[in-house]
């Protein structure tokens, strides 16, 4: 099936954040050899669908419902999860898995903006003074007018890899409607699926390698294996003392 050959290709990835993962957990680890996963929460609607596999310890994970959501998304548990994961001895980063509340309509933009809005309140409380990378689907466009994923940004001192490795960290232009192929974009173009990081005072985070992993993630016909494109981003980290 799919999700056993999507949890076979990202073996090679040091930390995967999955979303939708519902009712097919046991074949997305099957053939999965990360050392540390996520015990899911189950299918629709007791599941929210989010996963971490890592190839090193994650010492806390915490689920975090949405507090607004509109249409289908309110039939499953839908929202964050916080995981801080030691990437060496003594070393850690504050990683955070994000499905945010879909389509654009005013109703379903107004609760998307809400679940920026919590999720910024969260890292502020959890994660003070600590590096961050937030990895998912934000279902969000920095040039979509009723969207405030630019201020998830700023309030929390964040970067985009992909802003910053492909636009020349000029955040896109504003425009008020919004229409695509999510499975025809490629580098060049703002993905919903977004990874965002920062640095501590004790750790720098400098990305590299951004990529649209579709080819990867295609099957022997040349078909997607997901209803998404991966992204997949590399980082060099260093320690300061």
């Amino acid at each position: 099936s799919s999700i056993k050959e999507i949890g076979r290709r990202v073996n090679e990835f040091d930390v995967v954040h999955v979303q939708e993962d519902f009712n097919y957990n046991d074949y997305l680890y099957k053939q999965n050899k990360h050392a540390y996963k996520t015990k899911s929460k189950g299918g629709v609607p007791f599941g929210d669908g989010l996963n971490t596999l890592s190839r090193f310890p994650i010492i806390e994970m915490q689920r975090i419902p949405w507090n607004q959501c509109t249409g289908a998304d309110c039939l499953t548990p839908k929202g964050f999860s916080y995981s801080k994961i030691e990437v060496s001895k003594g070393v850690y980063i504050d990683f955070y898995n994000v499905h945010a509340n879909a389509e654009d309509d005013a109703h379903a933009a107004a609760a998307r903006r809400s679940n920026m809005e919590q999720l910024s309140a969260y890292i502020q409380q959890h994660s003070k003074h600590q590096a961050v990378i937030i990895m998912g689907d934000l279902n969000a466009h920095y040039r979509y007018s009723h969207d405030n994923v630019r201020k998830l940004l700023f309030e929390n001192g964040l970067k985009d890899a992909w802003i910053t490795l492909k636009g020349k960290d000029v955040m896109p232009s504003i425009r008020d409607y919004l229409k695509e192929d999510i499975l025809s974009l490629n580098d060049e173009c703002e993905s919903i699926d977004k990874i965002l990081y920062r640095n501590s005072d004790k750790l720098v985070l400098q990305p590299k390698d951004y990529r649209f992993e579709n080819v990867k993630f295609n099957n022997g016909l040349g078909l997607p294996l997901s209803d998404h494109c991966p992204v997949s981003l590399s980082f060099n980290w260093q320690i300061v003392y």
